[in-house]
């Protein structure tokens, strides 16, 4: 008897026999900030429609809390200034300051970012991070609440509820300039081992409060790839990510979640890692040009220890015919046969507006996923 996508995903996450290979498009069922709203864009509704019948849905949800106290004040100011449009996002508590800058002009855009400087980094470590359980959980309650109407709404044999929650890492990149942050790795490893303490206590307190209100199915765990080679060294990895991602999926399993790891780029060198820290899938195993690791070589070093998710590069919805397409899902698919594998894209559908070509090529790798993944 055939199997549900739920049945399908949950068999993959457990190394458990599947009646076929799981194929999942990154879709979410609900909007997502960070993706096009397929479900309600003309241009995807053929994809969407034959997803629904092949297709694993990881209803991916995004939770935010306070990243710092409310001492700590946020201003926003947008002017122009010699032909360029300007934007000054400041951070004050204190006498201490933080600016990031952006500007848009005729040669381009240039982005100044919050820590360009140890100096930066150095009052950066003195604003303090929201650690109350009490202010952290308020802001969480009414996410939660709408969390609860999705996923009645969600339906069940689609797959699962997926969170997106972050991890201590997340604040220090999206903040710092990443030559920087490469340096400090190097000249102030302390004082982000101490940032990353605290960020940690935070996110114990968030996972730690989705998990007792039983959120989501499935955690989805953003943040291995933001500090790893050849960025930073692989022993900086082990530092800066392996230990909270490790004790973050201990948390997630120990009440009986699963954990999907996202990471995209130059992967080899630390698929030990991924070991210990022991997500039960990860997604994305990148060969040459864009990664360096085939999942021949993946599967050579994790076993079925760990699912592999991958692998069609975005860009090649763009750029391939569908019987270049067909051809890729199937090399794909004979490559990693017999393994804990699931089919899909490298990354999401980020484009409002697709070409006849995209759409085509979506259509194609769901109708190849389900014809060679039997």
């Amino acid at each position: 008897m055939a199997m549900t996508q739920r049945e399908r995903l949950f068999a993959f996450l457990n190394n458990e026999p599947v009646d076929r290979t799981p194929i999942w498009l990154l879709f979410p069922y609900h909007p997502l900030g960070c993706y096009a709203d397929v479900a309600r864009l003309p241009q995807y509704r053929p994809v969407w429609d034959l997803a629904l019948e092949t297709a694993v849905f990881l209803d991916r949800r995004n939770f935010g809390a306070p990243l710092f106290t409310p001492e700590v004040v946020h201003e926003r100011q947008e002017t122009t200034e010699n032909g360029e449009r300007v934007c000054r996002e400041t951070m004050r508590y204190r006498d201490l300051r933080l600016v990031k800058e952006t500007r848009q002009g005729p040669d381009g855009t240039r982005i100044k970012k919050l820590l360009a400087s140890e100096e930066d980094l150095d009052a950066y470590l003195q604003f303090p991070i929201e650690l109350d359980p009490k202010a952290l959980t308020k802001a969480l309650v009414p996410q939660v609440e709408r969390w609860r109407i999705e996923a009645a709404e969600f339906p069940r044999h689609l797959g699962a509820m997926m969170n997106d929650v972050g991890e201590p890492i997340g604040a220090l990149y999206h903040s710092a300039d990443l030559e920087e942050m490469a340096v400090w790795s190097l000249t102030a490893p302390r004082k982000i081992e101490a940032l990353l303490g605290r960020l940690m206590e935070r996110c114990r307190v968030i996972y730690r409060f989705l998990l007792e209100q039983d959120v989501g199915d499935v955690y989805f765990m953003v943040g291995s790839e933001l500090a790893s080679p050849p960025l930073v060294s692989r022993a900086t990895f082990q530092r800066w990510i392996v230990p909270y991602a490790k004790e973050l999926i201990a948390m997630v399993h120990a009440y009986g979640k699963k954990v999907i790891q996202h990471y995209h780029g130059q992967i080899k060198e630390i698929l030990l890692d991924f070991l210990e820290m022991a997500p039960d899938a990860l997604h994305t195993i990148e060969a040459p040009p864009t990664g360096n690791c085939t999942h021949t070589e993946a599967f050579r070093i994790v076993g079925d220890r760990i699912g592999l998710i991958g692998n069609i590069q975005y860009d090649q919805f763009r750029a391939l015919t569908p019987e270049q397409m067909d051809a890729a899902v199937r090399e794909c698919l004979e490559e990693c046969k017999g393994r804990r594998f699931m089919l899909s894209p490298t990354a999401g559908p980020y484009e409002t507006e697709i070409s006849e070509r995209v759409q085509q090529n979506y259509m194609q790798f769901l109708r190849s996923g389900w014809k060679y993944g039997a």
